[in-house]
């Protein structure tokens, strides 16, 4: 963390000025209204609007992941264990990804947890521990929530010219959303552990 450096009485001593505060220098909802991109103003605001609504949701799910990682239990504990962690890590790449994408279009990312907290549209599981199926069950309605918002985005970038947004959400979030649900999904199918012949 970068710490701002005052000088002491001692010309050759320095020591670090905290708290330090100062008008932000970009609003929240706002973009950089001059910036060398082909996409004008308005219709950057509105893909940074639909993109910080897919990063609110999409850390959410990033974080549930994690929380099922280390509550799940059972008989399927290793496996489920493994896997929320994979998925975890390849949302954290998700989540960045759709991060940077809103910079490149002149905008802020919401980034804090009571910012996201307040944003996001996926239910808030209990502090608690819960049972497999409904930790699964969870993470499936929020990847159904993030796969509408894909494809409602891809819709509005495209018809807004945006290719840089409609291929990211399709390429780069839609796909690796619609693997994972596919993959937490089928632990859900009513299967024997054992097959008659």
């Amino acid at each position: 963390m970068a710490v701002a450096l005052k000088k002491t009485n001692n010309d050759t001593d320095v020591a670090p000025h905290w708290h330090a505060q100062a008008k932000e220098i970009q609003k929240y909802g706002s973009v950089i209204a001059d910036m060398p991109h082909p996409l004008d103003a308005k219709v950057r605001t509105d893909m940074v609007a639909k993109l910080n609504q897919l990063l609110a949701d999409s850390i959410s799910l990033r974080d549930m992941y994690k929380k099922h990682h280390w509550q799940v239990s059972g008989p399927t504990f290793y496996q489920l264990h493994l896997l929320f962690d994979k998925h975890f890590d390849e949302q954290v790449e998700m989540v960045d990804t759709i991060a940077e994408r809103v910079q490149l279009l002149g905008g802020v990312t919401i980034a804090m947890g009571a910012d996201v907290a307040e944003t996001t549209r996926i239910q808030r599981p209990p502090r608690g521990r819960e049972e497999v199926p409904v930790q699964i069950s969870r993470l499936l309605e929020a990847h159904k929530l993030i796969i509408q918002s894909c494809l409602d985005i891809s819709d509005a970038a495209d018809k807004a010219g945006d290719q840089g947004t409609n291929d990211l959400v399709v390429s780069d979030i839609l796909r690796p959303n619609e693997l994972q649900s596919w993959f937490i999904g089928q632990h859900l199918v009513e299967m024997p552990l054992i097959l008659d012949k």
